[in-house]
Order: structure tokens, then C-alpha cells, then sequence
């Protein structure tokens, strides 16, 4: 499928669709897999990080509607606004319907593995991750976006999967709600310093807005390290040594080539994973 308007190229719904970006909601879930102390619902986990796929989903939709609406993001060609032809309101219903199938699944998660307890600190994050979005001042537009998404990564979708696995409250746990946070985050810095002309004029106070590019690149990279030193505090807690061994060895091997290349979305998503699935103990896979 190839969408052209005027004046933009030709984008596919691929493009629009941006798989590689949905590794931030399923990474946490492998995560979980990794660090597991105790016997794990595979059905539950992965059930539910689908649920997390399409919240995610729909905040993104929600996220394009509203960047067009204020004049953000204008030379993102692969919006979702063009996917549409245009048509505003239909992107946001998308993303309300995402935003609805989302969150059925996951309370229907709950509700079959009796964890609805959950609801208590994951309802507000899912709110949390709507506000961002939506309003006549998003969450997105105030320096408050960057807290939003590491409250929302960290102890929301990586808290929420480790207990939907049914696993104890501990230092584990702990660190990695920590990790995720400084990850998303990261994530979200590297992406932000091609559109600080744009964020500007829409009255878009980003970090990178406030800081400039420089300093978001160093920050990016920074908490994409700390992230990874966490995650190999909780490994080395949770695994056997050589598993330890292995993921500090790509940890290490991540840091330095984002450190030499600089940081964006695509290399931070897929080094992390690489780090992850090559950490994952033999009897996993």
C-alpha cells in the first residue's frame, strides 16, 4: 500500500507502521523471560505484552493526530495523518480503537490469571500515557513528557509484565523498572533533536528544545548505558554466571557503538535486543 501527497514521497503502510519501534513495549517482556527467578504463564506474558503493543499503538496514533493538529513533526513523512489521507479524526479514532482492543486484552489477562490488583498502579500509568497525548497542552509538549514515559516504560509495562509473571517484589525487580525507565527515555531523546525547529515553532518544549542537540545525544547515550548497567546488576542477581558473563559482555560491546555512532531510535532499539536475546539462557530457546 503507497500513499503520495502532494509535495511528500511515497510512504507504504510499513513505513507508517514503524515495526522496529514496537520493540520498546516487547523488550520488557523479554526482559521478564531473562530475569525470572521462578516458573513463568508464558500465555499470561506475552498475552499481555501484546495488550502493550497496542496501547502503545494507539498513543502513537494519538500522538501523530495531535502533532499535525499543533504544527509538530511536520517533515515526519511516515505520520500516520498521511496513512490516512489526510483525515485527522480518523487517525485518532485509530487510536482510540487500538487504545480499546488494548486494553480489553489486557484486562481479560487479569481477570483469567486472578491478578486484577494490577489495575491499582497500571490503570493510571495507561491514563498517564493518554494524557500525553491528548488536551489542548499534552503531556508531550511540557517538560513533564520525559517523567511521563519513564513512569509509563519502567515500573507500567515492565512492573506490570514481571507481576502478571507472577514474580516477587525485589532488587530485581527493582533495578529493571529503573533500566526500562532510563531506556525509554533514552529512546525518547535520541528521537528528538532532527525535529527541534518544528517542536519549537509548535510550542513543543522538549529536552532537546530546552538543551539542544549536544546535550540530548550525551544524555541519550547516558541513560542508554545506565540502563544496560542495571539490567546486568539484575542479571547477575536473577542468572548464572556465564549468562551474566555474556550479557555484560554485549552490554558493553551496545554501549561503545551507540558511544561511536551516536544515538537514534533504530540502533537503540535493536542493540538492546541483541544484548537480550543473545543473554537468553540455552534452556530458553
Amino acid at each position: 500500500m503507497d500513499i503520495v501527497h502532494s509535495g511528500t514521497p511515497a510512504i507504504k503502510l510499513w513505513q507508517a507502521l514503524n515495526p522496529a519501534i514496537y520493540l520498546v513495549s516487547i523488550l520488557p517482556g523479554v526482559a521478564v523471560w531473562l530475569l525470572a527467578t521462578s516458573p513463568i504463564s508464558h500465555t499470561a506474558l506475552w498475552s499481555a505484552a501484546l495488550a502493550v503493543v497496542l496501547l502503545q499503538h494507539g498513543i502513537n496514533l494519538l500522538n501523530d493526530a495531535k502533532d499535525w493538529q499543533l504544527g509538530a513533526d511536520t517533515e515526519k513523512y511516515d505520520s500516520w495523518v498521511h496513512i490516512h489521507n489526510g483525515n485527522v479524526p480518523t487517525v485518532f479514532y485509530h487510536g482510540l480503537i487500538s487504545l480499546l482492543i488494548g486494553g480489553i486484552l489486557g484486562l481479560l489477562v487479569l481477570a483469567l490469571h486472578q491478578q486484577l490488583w494490577i489495575l491499582g498502579f497500571a490503570l493510571p500509568l495507561v491514563m498517564l500515557g493518554i494524557l500525553y497525548n491528548v488536551g489542548s497542552r499534552p503531556l508531550s509538549y511540557t517538560a513533564l513528557g520525559e517523567w511521563a514515559t519513564a513512569l509509563c516504560y519502567g515500573p507500567g509495562v515492565f512492573g506490570g509484565l514481571w507481576f502478571i509473571a507472577a514474580q516477587p517484589f525485589n532488587w530485581i525487580a527493582l533495578f529493571s523498572m529503573v533500566a526500562f525507565s532510563a531506556f525509554s527515555t533514552a529512546l525518547l531523546f535520541s528521537h528528538q533533536p532532527p525535529q527541534i525547529e518544528t517542536d519549537r515553532q509548535a510550542g513543543k518544549n522538549s529536552f532537546a528544545v530546552r538543551h539542544g542537540t549536544l546535550v540530548t545525544y550525551r544524555v541519550s547515550t547516558v541513560l542508554f548505558v545506565i540502563s544496560l548497567f542495571l539490567l546486568a546488576m539484575a542479571c547477575w542477581g536473577s542468572q548464572d554466571l556465564l549468562t551474566t558473563i555474556v550479557f555484560i559482555l554485549g552490554s558493553i560491546t551496545a554501549a561503545v557503538w551507540i558511544r561511536q555512532v551516536g544515538p537514534n531510535p533504530k540502533r537503540i532499539l535493536l542493540s538492546a535486543t541483541l544484548v537480550l536475546l543473545i543473554s537468553l539462557p540455552t534452556g530458553y530457546l
